[in-house]
């Protein structure tokens, strides 16, 4: 989803009051306010098809999945993740997370660097965070995260696999996430 920077400093009590009215959605960087534009068809179809596998999932369990306009706090940043899973009863915000199990990012051209680098550390200091999923909107590509230890691991899942998503206790064949995702020719095989 591209993104789009704004020179506001904001509290992080004016951040919240605003996105309650806000007709876009904006992340919240220790002051800094940054928009999120529109997402493609194909951010959509992977956002929709994870959550709804995940919403099926979790059904009659502790655990709720959340598509795009939850956000999960870290310290005094606020981001948007496309799809979050919480289990935690401690989690009783109405508008955001702090103590995810799950965080699923679809990456964009505008967006990689930022879900790669940025979010990535900012989620994995998350202390109950077990998984970090990214999806590549181009080709059939998963890139997971898992916690290990004191560190995380990198499991890469291409066409034809099953992910294992360790964190709720689900596999999910990658061709079920990619079904009906338009992929340039070249990389479906």
């Amino acid at each position: 989803m591209p993104i789009l920077r704004k020179n506001v400093v904001l509290t992080v009590e004016e951040y919240l009051e605003g996105e309650k009215h806000a007709d876009i959605r904006h992340e919240y960087e220790r002051g800094e306010v940054v928009a999120m534009v529109g997402a493609s068809r194909n951010h959509n179809r992977l956002t929709g098809r994870i959550f709804a596998d995940l919403l099926r999932h979790l059904e009659d369990t502790s655990c709720e999945a959340f598509a795009s306009d939850m956000k999960v706090r870290v310290d005094d940043c606020f981001y948007y993740p496309d799809v979050v899973v919480g289990c935690d009863p401690k989690d009783d915000h109405d508008f955001y997370l702090e103590h995810p199990v799950l965080i699923i990012e679809v990456l964009s051209e505008s967006t990689e660097q930022r879900d790669r680098i940025v979010k990535r550390f900012a989620y994995q200091s998350i202390p109950g965070l077990r998984e970090y999923l990214l999806l590549a909107q181009d080709r059939v590509r998963a890139e997971l995260y898992r916690r290990s230890g004191s560190g995380w691991d990198l499991e890469i899942y291409g066409p034809g696999e099953v992910m294992r998503l360790a964190s709720v206790d689900l596999e999910l064949p990658l061709a079920e996430i990619y079904r009906g995702v338009r992929l340039p020719d070249s990389s479906k095989s």
